[in-house]
């Protein structure tokens, strides 16, 4: 065992990154495969006089690999036996397991360690990233319709904030509904303060589309009334 270890130690200080270059399709995540896997350590062996022979042993519901290093002294080393199932019964199933089965065999048989594509990667957590806080809305100092009859005026003090002010429009729109005698005049209390009520939805969608359902209410009321 003298000759293979001293050369084997030579060998893998040469040994190359196992490169990933395929994508796992399940977890978008890059990986070594196999190739890589050999491409990094075989030229290193082979100078060193060492060959690669990876054994296949029979199993009914999968396979087993066995990675093995042979030194041009008639030496060996192994690592054991790697056990792999098979995901299906079939062809591919076997194929799958089997390229798995080398690929971290010789991993193992030659120290050689990248991320895990598998599991590693699967299961690491993302960075956790904050959302920036959002500046703060102010609702606009003072806000008014046409000038007519049916004109809202809503003022806010400095530090009113969009609740606030929502509630302000709420009061003096549900006033004016009140006042309403007709459709007619339900439709010109929207119009006239339209520019109110965009700015309204801007800021506070959820009080815009309460003071829309009052709006529809009235003219209901009107109309079975009539």
């Amino acid at each position: 065992m003298k000759q293979i270890a001293q050369s084997f130690v030579k060998a893998q200080k040469a040994f190359g990154p196992a490169l990933k270059t395929s994508t796992n399709p399940h977890f978008r995540t890059k990986y070594a495969d196999l190739s890589s896997c050999v491409e990094a350590v075989i030229d290193a062996l082979n100078d060193n006089g060492i060959g690669l022979i990876q054994n296949i042993h029979e199993c009914p519901d999968g396979v087993i690999v066995e990675t093995m290093l042979i030194h041009e002294s008639g030496e060996t080393l192994t690592n054991g036996r790697l056990h792999v199932p098979a995901l299906k019964i079939d062809p591919q199933g076997y194929g799958s397991a089997l390229t798995y089965a080398r690929r971290y065999s010789l991993m193992a048989a030659c120290g050689i360690a990248p991320e895990d594509d598998d599991a590693n990667a699967a299961s690491k957590k993302k960075p956790e990233v904050k959302p920036e806080p959002k500046p703060e809305v102010k609702p606009p100092a003072k806000i008014q319709g046409q000038d007519t009859g049916w004109q809202l005026t809503v003022e806010a003090t400095p530090e009113a904030n969009v609740e606030d002010w929502s509630e302000k429009i709420a009061q003096a729109t549900l006033t004016g509904l009140g006042l309403c005698k007709t459709v007619e005049d339900v439709k010109t209390l929207f119009k006239v303060n339209r520019n109110v009520f965009d700015k309204l939805k801007e800021l506070d969608e959820g009080s815009y589309k309460g003071l829309m359902a009052s709006f529809t209410e009235t003219q209901h009321k009107i109309k079975e009334n009539k």
